[in-house]
């Protein structure tokens, strides 16, 4: 699959970190992508979003939260759902 950029500063930017690391164009954007999509996952982990995502909202978790409900509250719903058919 070809990749079409028309973007100057795009370009220039390609040619600048090709240079710098004495590669190819198509080396220096797979090099370049794989570095930020490394540097993405090290810097926020799942449990680090959820926390990042529920204090954006100014949702606290108590501990109770963290609990798993008890079987009833799971029964209760599929008593629910089978009343309705």
């Amino acid at each position: 699959m070809a990749l079409n950029v028309n973007n100057k500063q795009a370009d220039e930017l390609t040619r600048k970190f090709a240079e710098m690391e004495g590669i190819g164009i198509t080396e220096a954007i797979v090099k370049a992508m794989r570095e930020a999509i490394d540097r993405r996952r090290r810097a926020e982990t799942p449990l680090g979003t959820v926390q990042r995502v529920l204090a954006k909202h100014g949702i606290a978790v108590s501990p109770e939260a963290a609990r798993p409900l008890p079987r009833s509250v799971y029964d209760e719903m599929w008593d629910d759902k089978r009343d309705e058919h």
